[in-house]
């Protein structure tokens, strides 16, 4: 999409504070702004591809180049305007989060999906935002995404101001921790841009240690092929046996790197109604969401993140987390039986894939 030309002269200042009253007024909880240079993130992108640590996500590799530099992605971009979004229910208890993964027979589902799903949210409230300015300042050039397209958001999201790196690769910030949602609208108004913020790590490396994969090799390093959110969400295959164990009972994501974060004792609850915990996903247990036919999936998924991985992967996933149930002390006697007759129950109707992992299972 090639982005029209400027706009008549503006008092851009103005416009400026204009912007932060207006995402204030939609329930965005930040805004900056930054240039399009990505300097050595880039380099560091086509390291880490090179490497083969994005596992199955291709999509990274073969748009590359457009990840490196926005102009490229919607040319005559000159400005990025991001925004952020918290997303925790007023609910949320950390103290529980922590009880709930101890507890073999409970199904954890990362915080972040438990709502609805947060591109729709986030893009209808960024378009609306877009609108505004286009009321306020005449017809202008821009185009908005929200983790939908090949955009280094979080890099982006650095630059303008709206935190630091975390030792994890999240960003962070000091009054809302990592729990927020990241959009982009990308403008060819020469606003004037932020300035980067200073890290606040220093020598903790809590994430790096609670890691149950150690996904994180190294500060500020990924390698996503270990990482349970990947292994649970975009992994369109097995789980790689030397990681089962480790996934316990994580059906859909991993939040321990959040959940460990000192700066996440500042993460601010949302009133978003949206973001609520549906179909008990903050609750549920193992045995529940197994018994789940593939059009209760569909139906209580349907504006959810989750539902995009399938029903298939949504049993491996499950599969897995049973079979470690099955393996713990931590589960009575009446509760293994249970599993075990539901595994057994499925497994010669069940899906290649989701068979194998019935069949780990069981042999717990």
């Amino acid at each position: 999409m090639s982005l029209s030309a400027n706009p008549p002269s503006l008092d851009r200042s103005n416009l400026r504070e204009w912007l932060e009253v207006q995402a204030a007024a939609l329930g965005f909880d930040d805004l900056r702004i930054t240039d399009t240079h990505l300097g050595p993130a880039s380099d560091r992108l086509n390291q880490w591809l090179a490497q083969g640590r994005h596992g199955h996500m291709e999509y990274m590799q073969r748009h590359a180049d457009l990840r490196s530099n926005p102009e490229l992605l919607v040319p005559g971009t000159v400005r990025v305007i991001c925004v952020s979004l918290n997303y925790l229910p007023c609910d949320t208890n950390f103290d529980i989060e922590w009880q709930r993964l101890e507890d073999p027979t409970q199904a954890i589902v990362s915080m972040y999906a438990r709502g609805r799903d947060y591109h729709k949210v986030l893009r209808n409230r960024m378009q609306e935002f877009a609108k505004l300015v286009e009321e306020k300042i005449g017809v202008f050039g821009y185009r908005v995404f929200t983790d939908s397209a090949p955009l280094m958001e979080v890099e982006l999201a650095r630059k303008a101001g709206l935190g630091w790196r975390g030792k994890h690769t999240l960003l962070l910030n000091r009054e809302s921790g990592s729990t927020f949602f990241l959009g982009e609208i990308l403008i060819d108004v020469p606003l004037p841009i932020d300035s980067e913020i200073e890290e606040h790590c220093g020598v903790c490396t809590s994430c790096i240690d609670v890691c149950p994969t150690q996904a994180i090799t190294a500060p500020y390093q990924l390698d996503a092929r270990r990482c349970i959110s990947y292994l649970t969400i975009e992994n369109p295959e097995a789980i790689p046996v030397e990681f089962r164990k480790a996934m316990g009972n994580r059906v859909y994501g991993c939040d321990d790197c959040q959940l460990i974060c000192p700066w996440n004792k500042f993460a601010k609850r949302t009133e978003f109604p949206d973001f609520a915990r549906r179909h008990d996903l903050g609750q549920a247990t193992l045995l529940q969401l197994w018994s789940w036919t593939e059009a209760e999936f569909e139906h209580r998924h349907e504006g959810s993140a989750i539902r995009r991985i399938g029903y298939q992967c949504w049993r491996r996933n499950l599969a897995v987390a049973m079979g470690n149930a099955l393996t713990s002390l931590e589960v009575n006697d009446i509760d293994q039986q249970a599993i075990r007759s539901v595994l057994g129950d499925a497994l010669p109707q069940a899906h290649t894939l989701v068979a194998e992992h019935i069949e780990w299972a069981l042999r717990a």
